[in-house]
């Protein structure tokens, strides 16, 4: 009979698990970006009074005979797929519609970068959200209410022949680009003129070497045109736009009034999505389960933007593995620019949380009953329990 008891109380702790995960999901039925927790419940020890037999030639066989002690927590787990979209009117704030993770960091996140194979670990040690709340903050920073950046790459320069924009195949925060007074002395008097100022790379440079500091911080000296003694201002933009199929950042200069490119937003992916360790505060990591974290652009940018035309394969790279012959295996595997597939980038709007109210109250009902059922257990035990120390009367 204490058995009975004792898989009872198992059976309470097990329901009032399962009625946290519940509370939980209703506590953020309003929250953006809420992926959904779901518990799975698992027998628990098992105690053989007698043991099974396949028979023999005299016999028949046996079924072993066991006794249960109750119930246990098996997993918990969650449901990592697209919430409904829910319009907010705000041109920066962005939903991914498909798999896959804003990636987010400090500023500083990106000189760690190395382009070798222990970049792994710095992937996977960044924040990932599906909450795209973001603005340009007042330093130039796309970034969300707690100050991360957001992640991706720039537009480095400008083609003068063809206007196109050239992107810098550093992984680094996205920030605007700057803006600066020029004297064009090709012309009588000297006329002087506004013009859009780029991060520069500063030719084929590793990360931590070269002009990295140029795109990290809008402040630097440098500028485009190699000038280190020019400095510059932030530029302002106006109808910043994101496009939905590639994630490529465009606004209209209000110094100059014209398009520019910005840059482009990364998006992460790891192999298992439902496998990310939940850190509270709408992050994620890819951390042991997920597979490990991937850098992915979407629309097929990533094999117009740094495909390399030397690789029979065509494959796309970042921080200028392709540049590199002796490349080793697992930074050939890092360094590897994957598509996003049908993943878009959705803005003027967030995530919807996953929380299924009518589910929920259906699931707590379900907990309540189960609870109840191993409080009778308990009573009834108690009472039988109670009818053998009354025998001796």
């Amino acid at each position: 009979m204490t058995g009975a008891m004792y898989a009872a109380i198992a059976g309470l702790r097990t329901h009032m698990q399962n009625l946290n995960v519940i509370g939980n999901n209703v506590a953020n039925v309003n929250t953006y970006g809420y992926k959904s927790a779901r518990s799975v419940f698992k027998t628990s020890l098992y105690t053989s009074l007698n043991g099974g037999s396949d028979g023999t030639t005299v016999m028949g066989g046996v079924n072993p005979s066991q006794i249960g002690y109750g119930a246990t927590m098996g997993s918990v787990g969650i449901d990592m797929s697209t919430g409904n979209y829910a319009v907010t009117g705000k041109s920066s704030d962005l939903m991914i519609d498909g798999d896959g993770f804003f990636m987010l960091g400090e500023k500083t996140t990106a000189s760690q970068f190395r382009g070798t194979g222990a970049d792994q670990t710095v992937l996977n040690g960044m924040n990932l959200t599906r909450v795209g709340d973001f603005d340009f903050g007042p330093d130039g920073y796309l970034s969300n209410s707690d100050g991360y950046c957001v992640y991706g790459f720039l537009v480095d320069h400008v083609d003068p022949d063809t206007g196109e924009p050239h992107y810098c195949d550093q992984l680094v925060p996205i920030r605007l680009p700057g803006v600066r007074t020029v004297t064009d002395d090709s012309v009588k008097p000297p006329v002087s003129k506004v013009e859009i100022v780029y991060p520069t790379q500063g030719g084929k440079e590793y990360p931590g070497t070269g002009h990295l500091q140029d795109i990290l911080d809008p402040d630097s000296a440098a500028t485009d045109g190699g000038d280190p003694t020019a400095p510059y201002d932030k530029a302002a933009f106006m109808g910043i736009t994101f496009d939905k199929n590639t994630g490529i950042i465009s606004g209209t200069s209000k110094d100059t009034g014209e398009l520019v490119t910005i840059g482009i937003v990364a998006v992460g992916q790891v192999k298992n999505p439902n496998g990310v360790t939940n850190l509270g505060d709408n992050y994620y990591q890819a951390g042991e389960g997920s597979g490990g974290l991937s850098v992915s652009l979407l629309g097929g940018a990533a094999q117009s933007l740094f495909g390399n035309a030397s690789d029979p394969s065509g494959t796309a790279y970042y921080m200028n593995k392709s540049l590199n012959a002796d490349a080793d295996a697992a930074m050939a595997d890092v360094c590897r620019l994957r598509s996003g597939g049908k993943t878009r980038l959705l803005s003027n709007g967030l995530e919807m949380s996953k929380t299924d109210l009518a589910q929920e109250i259906s699931q707590m009902i379900l907990t309540q009953r189960g609870y109840q059922a191993n409080t009778r257990i308990i009573t009834v035990t108690d009472s039988m329990l109670e009818e053998l120390v009354n025998m001796k009367r």
